[in-house]
C-alpha cells in the first residue's frame, strides 16, 4: 500500500511539475494551456482558458497550494476542489500600459561586475562637493592628464591659432597666420627691341626672350573672432593682412623693365601692401538652423564666380551677405572701390587714393538646382569707371591710364555684366560652367572718339571624370571679339579683375605669363599676367578694360594624378587662338592674321610632405608651340621655335 501511494506521490508530483513547465512556456494564439488542479487521488487535469490573465492566475494559485512535498493522506482524502480563475480587472487606459511579454518573468542573475585587485579603489562619495563642481572649459580638459600645447606647433591644439579662447576670456579667439611664398621663375616670351639697343643681332622687332624672375613674399594676418563657431556664424570679427614682397627681374633688352634706357636691364623691388582690413558684423540669425545675416567693411577678398573669370580680388568695400533655407541660399550684395596697385608686386597701395572705378555686385547661390548636386549662381555686377580725365604713369615711368592704343585718349565707360555659373557633380562628373554676356557703354572708343555701345559674351565649361586616383578633364572658353573696330558696337569681352583656376592655371604658358603686343601700341600687353583674355590692357592691375579686342578661345584636354597622397602630377594641353583678328590688323597695319595662337603643353607636380597645406612644394614647366596667328605677330630672326615657363614655388603656411 505504502508502494502504490508512493509511487502516486511521485507521479503527481512529476505530472505537476511537467504541467507548470508547459503553462510557464507555452502560450499559442489566443488560448493558453492553464493548469486545474484535480485533488482526486493521483490525477492532475488540464484545462484551456481563454485569456493569459487567467493563466497568471492560476500559476499563482498552484504554486501556493501546492507544497514541496504533499502527504498522502491529504490526496486521499480531500474532496474534488477546482480553482476558479478571477475576474479579469478593468484594463488601465492605453496610454498608462506597458508592453511585457506573456507568461510568468523570470528573475535574472544579479549581473556582476569584473574585479581586477589591481584597480585603485574609488573614493567615497562623501569626498566629492554636493553642490558645485568647477570645471576648465572644454578646450583645457587636455591639460588635466598633461598635455600641454605649444604655441609653435601648428599641427596640433595651439591658442594662437584659433582652437582655445584667449585666456580670462570665453569666446574671444586669435588666429595668427604667417605664410612664405617664395617664387623663381625662368621664362622666355617675345621681347620688343627698344629704339636704343647695346646687343648685337637685336635689329630686330625683337631681341633676346630669355628673362628670370624671382619673387619672396611674407603674409602676416592676425583675426580676432568672437563667438564660438563649431555651430553658429561668429558674433564679430576684427582682421588685418599684410604681405611684404621683394622681387627681382632680369631681362637682356633696355626698356623693358624701366621707360628710361640708362637704367639697365636688371630690377630690384620691395613694397609693403595691406590685403585685407576689415570689421565683420554679425546682424542676426533667422531661424533655428543659424541661417544669418552679416555685414562686412572694409579691405576684403571678393570674387564673382567660381573660377574667378571675372572679379576675383581685394579690394575696398561694404558688403552684406548670408544664407537661408538651412545654407541652401546664399547670398552677396556689395559695393566696392578699386584701390590702386603696385606694379611690380601687384599688391594694394593703400597710400595713394583708390581710382575712380567702382564695382557694385550682387549674386545668390542655390545649392541643388536645377538638379541634386549641382550648385548654381545668378550674378548681376556694375563696373562704372570715370578715369578719362586722369594720367596714370606707373612705377617704372610707362603710362597706364589712358593705355597708349588706338587714339591715345582717356575713357569713361559703363558696364553691367549678367551672369549664370554653376559647380557641382552629375554622377561621377564634375561640372564647371560660367556664362556672362557684358553690356554698356563705353563714352570714348579707342577707334573712332565717339560713344559706342558695349555688348560682348563670354562662354567657360570644364567636365572631369574621376576614376579611382585620377581625373581626366576637358575644357572650353570662347569670349568675343570685335569685327569691326570703326563701328558703333564694341564686341570684345573683357573682364574686371581676372584671375582664372582654369586649364592648368599658372601652371599654363599663356595664363602665367604677360605677353606683350609689340608694333599695335607701346606698352601693351596681349595678354595679362595670371589672365586669359586677349584684352589688349596696359595693365590688369593698373589699366581699364578694353571692349575693342580680339577675343580668345580656348579648347583643352588635362589630367590630374594622384600618385601619392603628397604627390599629385597634372598635365595639360591647350589650343589658343583669336575669335577674330580684325583689331590687331587695324592696329599692326598687317593684313591676314591667322587666328591660331599655338598650342599650349605644361606638366606640373604639387608636393605636401605632411599632407597639409602647411608645406608646399611646386614645380612645373610649359611651352608654347606657336601657331601661324602668333608668327604672324611675334616672328623674329631667331625664328625661336618655342618660348618656354619654367616655375618653382615653395609656400610654407604657419
Amino acid at each position: 500500500m505504502s508502494n502504490r501511494f508512493g509511487s502516486a506521490q511521485k507521479y503527481s508530483i512529476s505530472v505537476l511539475s511537467v504541467m507548470l513547465v508547459m503553462s510557464y512556456g507555452y502560450n499559442s494564439g489566443s488560448t493558453d494551456i492553464n493548469l486545474t488542479l484535480n485533488t482526486a487521488p493521483g490525477s492532475v487535469a488540464l484545462a484551456e482558458t481563454q485569456t493569459p490573465a487567467h493563466n497568471k492566475q492560476a500559476q499563482e494559485i498552484l504554486c501556493a497550494q501546492v507544497p514541496d512535498k504533499v502527504p498522502i493522506q491529504e490526496l486521499e482524502q480531500a474532496p474534488e476542489q477546482k480553482v476558479e480563475p478571477k475576474k479579469n480587472p478593468p484594463s488601465a487606459a492605453p496610454e498608462n500600459l506597458e508592453r511585457k511579454r506573456p507568461g510568468r518573468e523570470r528573475e535574472l542573475p544579479k549581473r556582476e561586475r569584473p574585479f581586477d585587485p589591481t584597480s585603485v579603489p574609488p573614493p567615497l562619495a562623501g569626498n566629492f562637493p554636493k553642490d558645485v563642481i568647477p570645471l576648465p572649459d572644454r578646450w583645457r580638459l587636455v591639460e588635466a592628464i598633461g598635455v600641454n600645447e605649444r604655441w609653435y606647433d601648428p599641427y596640433n591644439q595651439n591658442t594662437w591659432k584659433g582652437d582655445r579662447p584667449l585666456k580670462g576670456t570665453k569666446d574671444w579667439f586669435l588666429n595668427i597666420t604667417a605664410i612664405s611664398d617664395t617664387v623663381i621663375e625662368p621664362r622666355t616670351f617675345p621681347t620688343p627691341v627698344g629704339v636704343q639697343t647695346t646687343e648685337r643681332r637685336s635689329i630686330d622687332l625683337f631681341g633676346n626672350p630669355d628673362s628670370l624672375v624671382a619673387s619672396q613674399t611674407f603674409i602676416a594676418s592676425a583675426a580676432l573672432i568672437k563667438g564660438m563657431t563649431t555651430f553658429k556664424p561668429q558674433d564679430l570679427e576684427f582682421r588685418l593682412t599684410a604681405a611684404f614682397n621683394v622681387n627681382y627681374v632680369k631681362v637682356n633688352e633696355k626698356r623693358i623693365l624701366f621707360v628710361e634706357p640708362t637704367k639697365g636691364i636688371e630690377r630690384t623691388d620691395v613694397f609693403l601692401g595691406i590685403q585685407e582690413a576689415f570689421f565683420d558684423y554679425h546682424i542676426r540669425n533667422v531661424s533655428d538652423r543659424y541661417d544669418f545675416d552679416s555685414l562686412r567693411i572694409g579691405i576684403q577678398p571678393i570674387t564673382s564666380d567660381f573660377r574667378g573669370f571675372l572679379f576675383q580680388d581685394q579690394q575696398l568695400g561694404v558688403r552684406v551677405f548670408g544664407n537661408r533655407d538651412g545654407n541652401r541660399w546664399q547670398y552677396n550684395l556689395g559695393a566696392f572701390v578699386r584701390l590702386e596697385k603696385d606694379t611690380n608686386s601687384g599688391l594694394n597701395a593703400v597710400l595713394r587714393t583708390p581710382r575712380r572705378d567702382a564695382v557694385f555686385l550682387a549674386n545668390v547661390y542655390r545649392q541643388d538646382f536645377p538638379i541634386p548636386g549641382i550648385t548654381s549662381q545668378a550674378t548681376v555686377i556694375y563696373n562704372l569707371n570715370r578715369e578719362a580725365g586722369q594720367l596714370e604713369i606707373d612705377t617704372n615711368g610707362f603710362p597706364v591710364r589712358p593705355a597708349l592704343i588706338g587714339n591715345l585718349r582717356g575713357r569713361d565707360y559703363d558696364v553691367v555684366y549678367l551672369g549664370y555659373n554653376t559647380d557641382g557633380r552629375i554622377g561621377r562628373l564634375n561640372l564647371t560652367t560660367s556664362m556672362y554676356y557684358a553690356l554698356g557703354q563705353d563714352k570714348d572708343s579707342i577707334f573712332t572718339g565717339r560713344p559706342a555701345t558695349i555688348s560682348a559674351g563670354f562662354g567657360a565649361a570644364e567636365l572631369s571624370y574621376d576614376y579611382d586616383w585620377m581625373r581626366f578633364r576637358v575644357s572650353g572658353l570662347y569670349a568675343t571679339g570685335d569685327d569691326d573696330p570703326y563701328d558703333d558696337t564694341e564686341t570684345g569681352f573683357d573682364a574686371i579683375f581676372e584671375n582664372p583656376q582654369f586649364a592648368g592655371a599658372d601652371t599654363s604658358y599663356w595664363i602665367r605669363q604677360n605677353v606683350p603686343f609689340a608694333g599695335g601700341g607701346r606698352a601693351i600687353g596681349l595678354s595679362g599676367r595670371n589672365g586669359i583674355l586677349n584684352s589688349l590692357q596696359s595693365s590688369k592691375e593698373q589699366g581699364q578694360s578694353n571692349f575693342n579686342n580680339p577675343g580668345t578661345y580656348l579648347l583643352g584636354v588635362g589630367a590630374d594624378f594622384d600618385v601619392l597622397p603628397e604627390l599629385r602630377v597634372s598635365l595639360n594641353a591647350n589650343a589658343i587662338g583669336f575669335t577674330k583678328t580684325a583689331i590687331i590688323e587695324n592696329l599692326r597695319q598687317q593684313g591676314n592674321i591667322s587666328k591660331a595662337i599655338g598650342l599650349d603643353l605644361s606638366a606640373s607636380a604639387i608636393y605636401r610632405p605632411k599632407m597639409t597645406q602647411n608645406i608646399v612644394f611646386r614645380a612645373s614647366v610649359a611651352s608654347l608651340e606657336p601657331s601661324a596667328g602668333f608668327k604672324d605677330l611675334f616672328e623674329n630672326e631667331q625664328r625661336d621655335k618655342r618660348y618656354l615657363s619654367v616655375l618653382l614655388n615653395a609656400t610654407l603656411t604657419y
